[in-house]
């Protein structure tokens, strides 16, 4: 078999429990399960959904029960976890079925709500799941990407269950590209985690695994050993997804030893359970080898009804994002041909009243076509200078959301493609008290309050060259060093950072009872993010990366009034500034981490001189 898609399947089966007891894709569970939730009888309904979701079997239940929860997570605030999972299993169902562009929307908004309710730990996870998604597709320079910072996070978090479900999903990469010898080693670091953890699907898959890629290296009693082992376990477990495969490949190293019975029987039973799961591209593969088969042994009327089944099946899993295009391109195409039949219809008629009116009173219709043409033009002009003034303006808008240089591409493409930046700046402010103020203030006072002081800051971020990023709540993000480079982005965001403050101890002085005075604590972090767009709607610009997360945590740890830096940002400026050095600090999910507060500037006046000369280089 040319293309290993079974990791089409296994990329997601892991990933998502709750602990090691969890159970993926258990159908029966599934059905007892549902069974609880439409009696009523049940306490935590966010978790009774989320267990269904994730032992459903079949693409479209996973994705029936995913909205149920990601509609009912909506509406409440305190239940983020299950609203991230929701949209989790959404992507799980839409990879299933080989829908790869949804798969990915519903990952990334589910990155996107676990950054925004700080549930790093599920960040990692879904890093994973996006890098199978590209693997599956094809697209592996992306997959590596993904899967490098998921398996980093992973590592961090010392999540042995997620580690090694992410070790064996990135060898999906490696098999895809026949390094056989690399998937391999994932594979072999995985398994004995799986069997620490007692978790026999995680060690049946790996074990599995390894059978395919011994079959691939042509050691078939090595391969036939450990695809037997995991089926046997599998079977148990009533888990059929993977079984499916495996009895291909059982086939295939049984057509080689030109053993026909048992390829013949293996290749049914792949196909069997393929169909008995709609699994589309499993049922196309098992049909070619049944088709080969039935061909070589001389059975022409059955090597001809699974070539048949082979054309539907493989027809069916057809790149969908084609499809679409096409169907776009001809809805297109089928407008622009009716407006072009009402144009020649209307045109048709206004030549023949013409032509009545010409002969009629040549002379009063030379006068009133003059008039007509010329209120025309006048409105023309007039309609084409209001487009072009709401033009401006949808432009200036976006460019005070995205970046220029992004604005420019997303004009251009009708897309931006995700950036790496090797040398950034990240801050985060924070406002201490802001939610026990709030409560004693007028909402409207609120978000006056708030924009007093981030239109201030916005004009700071203007003048050192930054770029803001989003503001959360009382939490002010911006960056330094895209989208385009500075070699001095981390002098001009402490810089900034300074300025914040000066211009937050300026407003204390000015009295005025519906506006709050903050204290505020800044925190600051130096390294490589990536950049992008979020969202297809209502864009977002956003940064990625341990280098944001760093920053966020500089930030929680700082003090009031004080910038916390990290010690690598501290090394880019530590010749321009004055530091306070507070040591290692313990920081969750991170271990210790030297931390600097920012004091002062070293020469305050020189430092203005060499930045403005910067400026106007």
């Amino acid at each position: 078999m040319s293309r290993v898609w079974y990791y089409f399947f296994i990329s997601f089966l892991f990933l998502f429990q709750k602990g090691i007891t969890a159970c993926a894709q258990d159908q029966a569970m599934a059905d007892s399960l549902v069974k609880v939730y439409e009696s009523g009888e049940y306490e935590d309904e966010f978790s009774l959904l989320y267990e269904i979701a994730i032992s459903q079997a079949k693409p479209e239940d996973v994705l029936y029960y995913a909205d149920i929860l990601i509609e009912k997570a909506s509406s409440r605030d305190t239940v983020e976890i299950y609203l991230v999972n929701g949209y989790l299993q959404k992507g799980n169902g839409y990879k299933l079925q080989g829908k790869y562009s949804e798969a990915l929307e519903a990952y990334f908004h589910a990155v996107e709500l676990a950054q925004r309710f700080k549930l790093e730990e599920r960040v990692g996870v879904l890093f994973i799941s996006i890098g199978d998604t590209f693997t599956a597709n094809k697209k592996f320079e992306n997959a590596e990407k993904y899967y490098e910072q998921g398996i980093q996070a992973i590592r961090d978090s010392n999540d042995s269950l997620h580690l090694a479900s992410a070790l064996l999903n990135d060898g999906e990469r490696y098999f895809y590209k026949k390094e056989f010898s690399k998937a391999m080693l994932r594979l072999e670091e995985a398994k004995p985690i799986f069997s620490k953890l007692n978790h026999e699907r995680g060690l049946a898959y790996a074990l599995g695994n390894l059978g395919m890629v011994y079959s691939e290296l042509q050691k078939n009693e090595l391969a036939k050993e450990n695809l037997n082992n995991a089926i046997e376990i599998l079977n148990t477990k009533e888990d059929n997804y993977a079984n499916s495969v495996y009895y291909l490949y059982l086939a295939k190293i049984d057509l080689k030893e030109n053993d026909f019975e048992h390829a013949l029987n293996n290749a049914q039973k792949s196909l069997n359970l393929a169909e008995n799961y709609s699994l589309m591209k499993e049922t196309a593969d098992a049909s070619q080898m049944l088709f080969e088969l039935h061909n070589q042994v001389g059975d022409r009327d059955s090597a001809l009804f699974y070539h048949l089944k082979y054309i539907a099946a493989r027809d069916s899993v057809r790149n969908l994002q084609v499809v679409e295009e096409i169907a776009e391109k001809a809805k297109d195409f089928e407008v622009n041909q009716k407006q072009m039949q009402i144009d020649l219809a209307n045109q048709k008629n206004r030549n023949q009243k013409i032509m009545i009116f010409t002969t009629a009173i040549a002379l009063i219709f030379i006068g009133i076509l003059a008039a007509v043409l010329y209120r025309n033009n006048s409105f023309i002009r007039k309609t084409n200078q209001i487009i072009e003034n709401e033009r401006s303006k949808s432009d200036h808008l976006l460019k005070n959301i995205l970046p220029e240089e992004t604005v420019n591409e997303l004009k251009e493409f009708g897309r931006v493609n995700a950036k790496r930046f090797d040398a950034v700046s990240v801050m985060f402010t924070d406002f201490k008290n802001f939610t026990s103020n709030a409560e004693h203030l007028a909402p409207e006072d609120l978000v006056k309050s708030l924009d007093y002081y981030f239109s201030y800051f916005d004009q700071i971020v203007d003048k050192y060259k930054l770029e803001k990023i989003k503001t959360l709540g009382d939490s002010y993000m911006c960056a330094s060093g895209l989208p385009f480079p500075q070699e001095d982005h981390a002098e001009r965001i402490v810089l900034a950072a300074m300025e914040m403050f000066r211009f937050v101890e300026k407003a204390k002085q000015i009295e005025d009872e519906k506006r709050i005075h903050f204290d505020m604590r800044i925190g600051i972090s130096s390294g490589p993010v990536v950049a992008g767009i979020v969202g297809s709607k209502k864009f977002a610009y956003d940064i990625w990366g341990d280098t944001v997360n760093c920053a966020s945590r500089m930030e929680y740890y700082s003090g009031i009034g004080k910038i916390n830096i990290t010690e690598y940002t501290h090394e880019l400026i530590k010749d321009k500034f004055l530091f306070s050095d507070r040591g290692e600090i313990y920081v969750k999910n991170k271990g210790k981490m030297k931390m600097y507060f920012v004091e002062g500037i070293v020469d305050s006046e020189q430092s203005e001189v060499e930045l403005s000369s910067r400026e106007s280089d």
